[in-house]
């Protein structure tokens, strides 16, 4: 098998470790803030509009972090003489190295208990199934990709109405797939909240993007292309949340101008809707071509580099502090610990983050120094 150099790109590395910081600031929400829980979408009548846009900042994680991975997909392949084949099989094989982790030592990085109460089928989850889809997806030509991958993300509200109940035949496959619903996985009480069908079609939208990467295109052109289409994705979202027919749930009323803007931002997540994905993918295409001009930062892309480390060591480290702070200052409302202000969750983000910073880097030196491997998977 003939092999190519290695080929890393500081844009897509900056930008995933910036939106990788985005879902540390919804993680420390999560441990430290639930005794004020937000749902899916959020309810404006009750939440402040500080807990509404911190919650809202995580929104654009998973789906950019999606949409790199399939572009990811597509370079990692172009090391290889033919690479279909041999991007079919790295993604089959990261696929179900994520399923596996999301099961074992993520879980438990959320629960610290063993054997879990719950098992929680989560964004690792999501984005292993979504690799596993990949690896079959990848072979229709790249026109197929674009309008298959449209196509699922577009057209998945069609299925809104099909609901299948516990027990009922097909109920597991179709909370896996598309309906967010506890589920009996295979004896052990889990949840799926990740329904995973929408990540395929945004995973295979960004492996269709991938040759923007190939080492033949220029920037210049490349930029146009992300400027392009990620501005016509928000006039996309734009014209149809002003139409409030498809896409989304309808809006709801807000009082005053923030209102609204909360209103007009308040999109369904689990699944990602249409209106989900072209707003976030969307700022993400802007994000890439700013990032092809302005000067980048190491800092990000050091995190961005080590994804799956980064993720690790981040909630296991949450975790610890949260029990930390519990045991030194007590438990308040629903038994927990909790911060009082949502400025506190910023705040705690930021010196996680700091924390997390130097073991990234060194094992980002690392990878570096020692490509290939089990180290590929973190």
């Amino acid at each position: 098998m003939v092999r190519l150099p290695a080929q890393r790109i500081d844009a897509i590395d900056t930008l995933r470790g910036i939106v990788m910081a985005l879902m540390l600031v919804d993680h420390v929400r999560e441990f430290f803030y639930l005794h004020r829980q937000v749902g899916d979408p959020m309810d404006l009548t009750s939440v402040d509009p500080a807990l509404f846009f911190t919650r809202l900042a995580s929104h654009w994680c998973a789906p950019i972090f999606v949409f790199l991975t399939g572009v990811g997909a597509w370079c990692y392949g172009q090391k290889f003489a033919d690479p279909r084949p041999a991007t079919s099989r790295y993604l089959l094989k990261r696929g179900l190295f994520l399923v596996v982790l999301e099961l074992t030592v993520i879980n438990f990085a959320w629960t610290f208990a063993f054997p879990p109460k719950m098992i929680y089928l989560q964004v690792i989850w999501a984005i292993g199934l979504s690799m596993l889809a990949l690896a079959a997806l990848l072979w229709l030509p790249r026109s197929g990709q674009f309008l298959v991958g449209i196509a699922i993300v577009a057209g998945h509200h069609l299925l809104d109405a099909i609901h299948v109940a516990p027990g009922e035949t097909g109920q597991l496959l179709w909370a896996i797939l598309r309906d967010r619903a506890p589920i009996d996985f295979f004896g052990v009480p889990a949840r799926t909240s990740y329904p995973v069908l929408p990540w395929f079609g945004v995973i295979l939208l960004g492996y269709a993007a991938g040759p923007l990467y190939a080492r033949t295109a220029a920037p210049a052109w490349r930029a146009r292309w992300l400027l392009a289409t990620g501005g016509g994705a928000l006039l996309l979202f734009l014209l149809l949340r002003w139409l409030d027919v498809y896409g989304d749930h309808p809006r709801q009323a807000g009082a005053g101008l923030l209102g609204q803007a909360m209103s007009w931002l308040n999109l369904t997540k689990y699944p990602p809707s249409l209106l989900f994905v072209l707003l976030t993918v969307g700022c993400g295409l802007l994000l890439l071509a700013a990032l092809e001009r302005w000067p980048r930062s190491r800092f990000w892309s050091d995190l961005g580099r080590v994804p799956m480390f980064f993720y690790v060591v981040h909630l296991y480290l949450l975790h610890a502090v949260y029990l930390f702070c519990r045991h030194l200052f007590g438990a308040g409302e629903g038994g927990r610990y909790a911060l009082d202000q949502v400025a506190s969750i910023w705040l705690m983000a930021a010196l996680v983050l700091l924390a997390v910073y130097l073991p990234c880097r060194g094992f980002a030196a690392y990878k570096r120094r020692h490509p290939g491997g089990w180290r590929s998977y973190f």
